[in-house]
């Protein structure tokens, strides 16, 4: 679908030119050019281009002294702080692969994703939430060492003191040592190296395994080049309306070992030379008084972010002031929530989509000028777009009609770690060239703007009609008591299945399941109407916030 002879709202053209890079080149450029501009600012403490440049490059060489080299694989089991910045790009230094882990991770999850990518080394943290799960895989498995960096070096003085008085509980004291071939190392030990000789990377190489549910199946190795990371960080850069030269302070929030945050947050924050407001995990009071004290400019977020700052007691327009632009991915943006943010916030909210198979960014919403609520935007400068027959993807579909969307271009994976069977079943071939099939059904408007319709493993089947749960969870978040909504089929003797419905209720809120089933019941469509709404104080969200319909259903259905 030739989708540059659409009417296009980006503030830079469509075939906008864009230059493959290594990640490490990005960060060298940005040093380059301010050296002496923060790059991270973390609880009160900045830390410069020059310093984590610097602390790559020593950890680079440490690497390199230990036997890390070209392709081996360095993994990062790491909350938002400092040194994910410097193990980041110092693993790509050194020439390794970095393998991202979610410090969410139990020992079973995380054992299995080291056993997968084969890391050699794990970079973690002093911090009890983390440490004894990385100790177990160690004595466990193949791993060979773990790297442990102490929280209370990244902190400014007080708060390491606070951290030394009141933090004994939240924090580990690892045993440090080489022992049975498994070694528990200092961070500060691998920095004692000087610097190694740089390796000769090139945009072609493998720079991350990002690991994805995707649609089926444990969990995949979503291979990303330096060219697929380096280039969707220029196009999130491209698209930003917003003069380069004044402050960049974006609002890191989002957890870096996340696709989105790696891209929106890090590595395009990188390519325009701003500084990340970090802060270790999404909470409502600090993120709000750090986008405060920083003045930071932007915040992506997910739903569930925005709602969370809503309703809490420190949320007000002045203290958002300084932010110009407020981004959503990784769900669907309901629109009252939109609506009840940008009023009470005064800052725009858009919606843009991705996947962990696009290194983070598909498209989005203009962020100034024309947009289109309900869609994720046009997208990103060089990606194009095919909606597939739902039924049979080596088909296109009819004109006007919804379809799979498919999607080719830079940023898109190299295929699924050891997985060539998986890649085979998620490209298609079109025109000569392959295309992701994203199984997400989407429409695309004479504007160029798509919509999601929903996805093709959510579709119910109910008496021969497909029933997308996106479009009955929307009319039921019209309803002023409904908070958040998810909807499932479950098993139904005579239709095959039913859609039943799963809701959180605002506070104050005197609806009940049954008022809501009548309510929504008038207002869907015959074959859409749910059997029950059932209220819960909570839905199942995923690591990064996310409400989860794959967690309710197997907890529903088993």
């Amino acid at each position: 679908m030739d989708v540059s002879k659409l009417p296009y709202h980006h503030p830079v053209a469509w075939d906008f030119p864009l230059t493959p890079k290594t990640l490490p080149t990005l960060l060298a450029e940005a040093v380059a050019r301010a050296p002496d501009a923060p790059l991270v600012e973390f609880l009160g403490r900045r830390f410069s281009y020059r310093e984590m440049h610097a602390e790559a490059q020593a950890f680079a060489a440490g690497l390199r002294a230990r036997g890390i080299g070209r392709g081996d694989r360095v993994g990062l089991f790491l909350p938002n702080m400092p040194i994910y910045v410097a193990a980041y790009y110092g693993a790509m230094m050194a020439g390794a692969t970095v393998v991202n882990f979610s410090p969410l991770y139990t020992v079973e999850e995380l054992s299995q994703q080291v056993a997968d990518s084969g890391t050699r080394f794990l970079v973690t943290a002093d911090v009890a939430a983390l440490y004894p799960t990385a100790e177990k895989v160690l004595r466990a498995s193949a791993l060979e060492a773990l790297i442990v960096g102490r929280l209370g070096d990244a902190l400014p003085t007080l708060k390491r003191w606070a951290l030394k008085l009141l933090g004994g509980s939240k924090i580990s004291k690892p045993d440090y040592g080489d022992r049975q071939g498994h070694g528990v190392w200092r961070w500060s030990d691998l920095l004692t190296h000087g610097n190694a000789e740089p390796v000769d990377l090139t945009p072609d190489d493998l720079a991350l395994l990002q690991y994805t549910g995707g649609t089926t199946g444990r969990p995949k190795g979503a291979m990303l080049s330096h060219a697929n990371l380096s280039l969707n960080a220029q196009q999130v850069d491209a698209i930003d309306p917003f003069d380069d030269g004044d402050d960049d302070i974006i609002m890191g929030a989002l957890p870096l070992f996340h696709v989105f945050a790696n891209t929106c947050v890090l590595n395009r924050t990188v390519v325009r030379g701003g500084c990340i407001a970090m802060v270790p995990r999404f909470d409502a009071k600090q993120v709000i008084a750090t986008i405060r004290r920083t003045r930071a400019t932007a915040f992506p977020g997910v739903p569930t972010m925005y709602q969370a700052l809503l309703d809490h007691d420190d949320f007000s327009r002045e203290a958002l002031s300084s932010l110009k632009i407020c981004i959503s991915g990784g769900a669907p943006l309901p629109g009252p929530l939109r609506e009840d943010f940008e009023e009470r916030s005064g800052v725009r909210l858009v919606e843009g989509y991705g996947l962990t198979e696009s290194s983070g960014v598909v498209s989005t919403n203009p962020y100034d000028g024309t947009r289109k609520p309900g869609t994720i935007g046009q997208v990103l400068p060089g990606t194009e777009i095919l909606l597939l027959d739902k039924e049979d993807p080596t088909v296109i579909a009819e004109p006007g009609e919804p379809g799979e969307l498919a999607i080719h271009g830079p940023q898109i994976m190299q295929g699924y770690w050891n997985r060539p069977d998986a890649a085979k079943n998620v490209f298609v071939m079109h025109g000569g060239r392959h295309w992701l099939r994203t199984g997400d059904v989407a429409t695309l408007d004479e504007d160029g703007f798509l919509k999601i319709v929903d996805r093709i493993k959510d579709m119910i089947a109910v008496g021969g009609f497909k029933v997308f749960p996106s479009q009955v969870e929307e009319v039921l978040l019209e309803n002023d008591a409904v908070k958040e909504a998810l909807v499932i089929g479950v098993p139904d003797d005579y239709r095959g299945e039913s859609p039943r419905a799963y809701v959180t209720l605002r506070e104050g809120a005197d609806a009940t399941g049954e008022t809501l089933h009548d309510w929504l019941n008038a207002r869907v469509g015959k074959h859409e109407r749910v059997d029950r709404v059932v209220v819960r104080d909570e839905l199942p969200k995923t690591m990064i916030g996310k409400l989860d319909r794959k967690a309710l259903r197997a907890e529903v259905l088993g």
